[in-house]
C-alpha cells in the first residue's frame, strides 16, 4: 500500500456483546454447567472443562459466519442493541 492510503478508524466500544461471537458461547457454557450443579470450585472447574469440549465446531464457525449479519445490525440500529 502507498503511503496516501488512508483508513477509517472506527471507535470500538470495549463492551459490545453484539459484536462478540464469544459471548453467545459463554451463555452457552453457563446454562449447560448449571444444569450439572457444581457443588464446590473443584466440581465446578471440571463442569466448565467438560462443557467446554462439548461445543460442537459447527456452532463455532455459525457463531463466526454471523458476524456479517452482527455488523449490519448494529449499523442499522446505529450502534443500539440488537437480537444478537
Amino acid at each position: 500500500m502507498g503511503e496516501d492510503t488512508r483508513w477509517n478508524i472506527l471507535e470500538w466500544p470495549s463492551q459490545s456483546p453484539d459484536l462478540n461471537p464469544i459471548e453467545n458461547l459463554w451463555w452457552d457454557l453457563k446454562k449447560a454447567v448449571a444444569v450439572r450443579k457444581p457443588k464446590n470450585v473443584t466440581e465446578l472447574e471440571a463442569f466448565v472443562h467438560d462443557e467446554w469440549a462439548k461445543i460442537p465446531v459447527d456452532r463455532c464457525k455459525t457463531l463466526v459466519s454471523s458476524y456479517a449479519s452482527r455488523l449490519k445490525a448494529v449499523i442499522t440500529v446505529k450502534g443500539c442493541c440488537t437480537k444478537y
